[in-house]
């Protein structure tokens, strides 16, 4: 966690999340298209997926960046 984020800092961060949180969306709704149309691309899903999880990847460490740590 980033102590203090300036606050044009923290704007880009949360921009950036909303940003890739709609492209995980936008991917969750490509690839259940894809299954429910019967015939699918086994190596574009593959990528698709990939594609996914990194999102995943990137959204969680901008979550880590954007909460406050709480000492307990």
């Amino acid at each position: 966690m980033m102590p203090d984020l300036p606050t044009t800092e923290r704007s880009a961060l949360e921009e950036e999340y909303v940003r890739l949180r709609e492209e995980h969306r936008d991917l969750d709704a490509v690839i259940d298209a894809l299954l429910a149309g019967g015939s699918v691309d086994q190596l574009q899903l593959q990528r698709l997926k990939k594609r996914k999880l990194l999102l995943r990847d990137r959204i969680s460490f901008l979550e880590d960046q954007l909460t406050p740590d709480i000492i307990a």
